[in-house]
């Protein structure tokens, strides 16, 4: 994405409560014909040209990357009942041994909940690694056989908001924001396998054999990959053809490439890059999460109204509220649903000042 140096971002003051913003997402009741996905939308369907910049593996990487992919459509011919029940003990057994990343997410839980008991934070992290373990059991029926059947899994709330986008910006994409919320896998998945055109931004692994399995699940179900390194300006011409763009946007940002507003009330490291790309394409962001529902293996794809954007000609103010304004959509729902975010990931690691201590020592 495109990084705007620290130097010249202003920083928005740790004061300005985020309620200050405005109510950016008009939530609403679902319209009674799209709440099971009955109304389909005007936007983009999927097609089979996916363009995308495979990587290339060597004689070693491949084999790995084929084993890989015989060992998912093996454990994918398990029963559900069983391949849950493996995935919840998969993240219990996670939470226990996995003391660095519970560390980090108890830290995390106490700038965002300070008002709560540490018995009730240590039950949201808990709760966290359940809901990935049955993130990953789901991962293994994507990625093996009878990855079709997921799509009855999933259904839409909302989804006539598209349609009212349409003709507000003709010819134009759109951009998702997203985040490491709910199976964030089968969010993009599930929208194609309804059908419908997404594209996402990848960063390439270091393991090479399970990049390239991540991006075989994700091309057979027709979601296109953009690699992070040519990310920018082919994120612009998909948009500029009307394409729709997912981007998490609720991970730390290295310095170069970020400007700080408010996240449960700490200043975060955020990529400049989403809303300058917002701007430039002229494209209305839209949040969407995937939201696991109490049953535990079904999926509500909620799509809020776009967030407003300010669009002044100071591109560093308008960016610095624009992006105030996307952190608070994603505190919003993690608010709501605390056991469905990703608690480890170390959000806050980049701070306003260099040299300030880490807030995970």
């Amino acid at each position: 994405m495109v990084s705007a140096p620290s130097s010249a971002s202003p920083k928005l003051d740790r004061r300005e409560s985020l309620d200050s913003i405005g109510d950016v997402l008009k939530r609403g009741a679902a319209p009674a014909d799209s709440a099971n996905g009955t109304t389909k939308p005007d936007f983009p369907l999927a097609g089979g040209d996916l363009r995308n910049m495979r990587i290339r593996l060597g004689l070693k990487d491949r084999l790995i990357f084929w084993l890989l992919v015989g060992v998912l459509h093996a454990l994918s011919l398990l029963p559900d009942f069983i391949l849950y029940k493996l995935g919840e003990a998969g993240g219990l057994i996670a939470h226990r041994l996995d003391r660095r990343h519970r560390r980090t997410g108890i830290r995390n839980l106490e700038i965002a909940f300070p008002e709560l008991s540490d018995a009730e934070r240590r039950r949201i992290l808990r709760g966290s690694y359940i809901h990935l373990g049955r993130t990953g059991a789901e991962y293994v029926r994507l990625g093996g056989f009878f990855y079709r059947r997921l799509a009855r899994r999933v259904t839409y709330n909302r989804l006539d908001i598209w349609n009212n986008l349409t003709p507000r910006y003709p010819g134009k994409g759109a951009l998702i924001l997203t985040a490491h919320f709910g199976n964030f896998e089968l969010l993009p998945a599930g929208h194609a396998l309804h059908g419908f055109q997404i594209t996402v931004v990848h960063h390439t692994q270091r393991f090479l054999p399970g990049d390239a399995l991540v991006t075989f699940i994700r091309e057979r179900v027709g979601v296109r990959t953009i690699r992070k390194h040519t990310a920018a300006r082919e994120m612009l011409r998909s948009l500029k053809r009307g394409e729709i763009i997912g981007i998490p946007l609720d991970q730390n940002a290295k310095r170069s490439e970020a400007i700080w507003v408010p996240l449960f009330g700490e200043m975060a490291a955020t990529p400049s890059g989403f809303d300058r790309l917002a701007m430039m394409a002229g494209a209305p962001v839209v949040p969407v999460f995937i939201v696991r529902q109490p049953d535990g293996r079904s999926h509500v794809i909620e799509i809020f109204e776009e967030i407003p954007q300010q669009r002044t000609g100071d591109r560093d103010a308008d960016g610095l509220v624009n992006t105030a304004r996307y952190q608070k959509a994603i505190e919003e729902m993690v608010r709501k649903y605390p056991e469905q975010w990703l608690w480890t990931h170390r959000r806050y690691r980049t701070r306003p000042v260099s040299g300030t201590p880490s807030l995970y020592d």
